[in-house]
């Protein structure tokens, strides 16, 4: 999948254009480089490869939140159907959250001694919610849903 790719914190822009700058670093639009190859997505949805198991983030949306009662819903997301590891050598960086294809959050993770998992606590209630979850060997990887 295209997109445009922060040669600094290797943040990707979904929305067809680079910002003019990154909302992560704050690196200018000059940092930017548009590839097509940016992001990875299953080849066949009906039948993952076990590295697609392993990468592609699964997406729970709780439609009630336990921690702020009012115009809350969360959001839940692990990497892969398949629990992907973290470890020094081979491990999830970072997961970047989009509604409508615009940023919203990153959660940075580090090996030894958090699982590849993250929650948000969300106050928009519509729109396409992207996931993009960052290999350290293996790329970035996408899911999306509605909420």
């Amino acid at each position: 999948m295209k997109g445009y790719v922060c040669k600094i914190c290797k943040f990707v822009s979904i929305n067809g254009s680079a910002p003019d700058k990154c909302p992560v670093c704050a690196a200018p639009k000059s940092a930017f480089e548009e590839k097509d190859d940016a992001i990875k997505t299953a080849q066949d949805s009906n039948n993952l490869t076990e590295a697609e198991k392993k990468h592609i983030p699964v997406i729970t949306l709780v439609r009630k939140c336990g921690l702020i009662p009012e115009g809350c819903q969360d959001v839940h997301v692990k990497m892969g159907e398949i629990q992907h590891p973290m470890q020094p050598e081979h491990y999830i960086m970072h997961i970047d959250f989009y509604i409508d294809k615009e940023f919203i959050s990153r959660v940075v993770l580090t090996p030894d001694k958090l699982n590849p998992a993250a929650a948000l606590h969300l106050k928009a209630s519509s729109g396409e919610l992207n996931v993009i979850e960052l290999c350290n060997l293996h790329g970035a990887w996408i899911n999306e849903t509605e909420l």
